[in-house]
This record gives structure tokens, C-alpha cells and sequence, in this order.
């Protein structure tokens, strides 16, 4: 998919734990829901920095497009080194490494671990990248005709924002972990999340998306899951701009009502 698609599915996967979480009476403080729908929405688009052409390549100028190159080149060094016998022969990185259950997992507890070691550096080095990728995303039409300094700003500006309304008493930073020393370690489940979203939103392609690696399948460790040929659709057509777009943005308004508490019973 293309990246406002997966930007709002982030967005939306977020919304719907926090609609599940208010279900089981234990609601989350709107500061977390806030957040983490924008984190999630910003980290749905991190997987395709194996990709250069990719809004996340782009969105910090020579840094994301130098990290672009590393990435695409460990990708594709990973995939020879660990290609099964039914594997094809591929001439770069792409949807490979970065497009995997693993590599999700491991993004949520590395951002987790800067946020809980750096304190609020950190926190807020986290909060910065995200909130750059999800404006990046959620508003792609009003980003890409702003300098790309102006997007920075609002993203330095939401996350300094953001981290002072988490840091109030009871508005989140010690969400889920409330032992002392665990603030913000809750950070890295929409980071987590939005990588996952990202893959099976992939997996709805022609291509597929390998999101089980290593796990192997047959004889093949890259093996594209996704529906039957039949169900699936190109990246940036109809299906995705006309169906999918407008469904995540319906579910994530439904989910949000509902983690805000509007379909309670009194």
C-alpha cells in the first residue's frame, strides 16, 4: 500500500486497542490514545525505509536517505544469507527484512529502550520521528507542497507538547508499567503495532509481504503471505483509495468513539 493508506491503518490498529481496552474496563488515559495513534500512524510507514523512493526515505533529508541505503543493503545481505532453496534470486532489499514480524518486534524495543534509558531526550528523539512520519502520512497532500523545515517544526512542536501532557500525573507516561523507572516503556507497542499493520496491509498486494520470516514455509524462509491471487490489489489503485482508505478512516472514528467511552452504558 501507499503511505497515507498505511499511515491511517496505524492510526486505526491503535484506536482499536483502545477501544478493546476501555471494553475490559480498563480504559486508557486520552493522552496515551492521542499519542499512540500517532505514533502508530508514523511507525506504519517505518518498514519501507527499505525503499527509496518511500515518503519515510525522504522525510529527514540526507540522514533518512543515507539510513535508507544501510537498510536496503543489510536487507538484501540478510535475504541471500538466509533464502531457502524455493526462494528467487532478488537484485535488492525491498519487503524483505524490514517487512517482518521480527523486525517489528525488534523497532518497539529498541524506540522502548531509548525512551526508558535516555529519559526525556529520548522520549522526545521518539516522539520527534513519529510525529514527523505520521504528518508525513496523515497529511501527505499539505506536507509534500511544505519545506520540508516546516514539517520538522510541527513535528518537534507536537512532540514537546506531547510530552508535557504525558508527563502530568495520571495523563499516561507510566501507562501499563507502573513500576518506578518503566516511563514510557509502553512506547514501544504502537511502534510495534504500526510496523505489523504496515506488513499485512502489504500482504493485501500483488507481492505479498514475508512477515513470518524466518519461520520457514515449504522451501521457502521468504515466503509471501498474503489472501488468494484473486483478493489481492496493486499498491495505489482504486481498491486502495476508494475502499480500504475510507473503511480505515470509518473504523478508526468508531474505535476512537469507543475508547473515548461514547457507546458506554451511562
Amino acid at each position: 500500500m501507499m503511505g497515507p493508506a498505511h499511515s491511517l491503518s496505524g492510526a486505526a490498529a491503535w484506536l482499536g486497542v483502545g477501544a478493546a481496552a476501555a471494553g475490559m474496563g480498563e480504559p486508557m488515559p486520552w493522552p496515551v490514545l492521542l499519542a499512540g495513534a500517532l505514533i502508530c500512524a508514523g511507525a506504519a510507514l517505518a518498514p519501507d525505509l527499505d525503499h527509496k523512493a518511500a515518503t519515510i526515505s525522504r522525510a529527514f533529508g540526507p540522514v533518512s536517505r543515507a539510513l535508507c541505503e544501510v537498510i536496503d543493503n543489510l536487507s538484501y545481505a540478510v535475504y541471500k544469507a538466509t533464502r531457502g532453496k524455493g526462494d528467487p534470486r532478488r537484485s535488492g532489499g525491498h519487503r524483505t527484512l524490514t517487512h517482518t514480524w521480527l523486525w517489528a518486534v525488534l523497532c518497539g524495543a529498541g524506540a522502548a529502550a531509548v525512551a526508558v534509558y535516555g529519559g526525556r531526550w529520548g522520549v522526545l528523539v521518539v516522539l520527534f520521528v513519529h510525529m514527523v512520519l505520521a504528518i508525513e502520512g496523515l497529511l501527505w497532500r499539505h506536507a509534500r507542497v511544505s519545506s520540508d523545515v516546516l514539517v520538522w517544526l510541527l513535528g518537534a512542536t507536537s512532540a514537546w507538547m506531547l510530552a508535557e501532557v504525558l508527563d502530568k500525573p495520571g495523563n499516561g507516561s507510566q501507562w501499563l508499567f507502573e513500576e518506578p523507572g518503566q516511563q514510557y516503556l509502553w512506547i514501544g507497542l504502537p511502534i510495534a503495532l504500526g510496523a505489523l499493520v504496515h506488513c499485512l496491509g502489504d500482504a493485501l498486494t500483488v507481492s505479498g509481504c514475508p512477515v513470518l520470516w524466518p519461520i520457514p514455509i515449504g522451501r521457502r524462509r521468504w515466503y509471501p503471505i498474503g489472501p488468494p491471487k484473486g483478493m489481492r490489489f496493486r499498491a495505489g489503485s482504486w481498491v486502495e483509495i476508494k475502499v480500504l482508505t475510507p473503511v480505515f478512516m470509518g473504523v478508526g472514528g468508531v474505535c476512537g468513539a469507543g475508547a473515548l467511552g461514547f457507546f458506554g452504558n451511562g
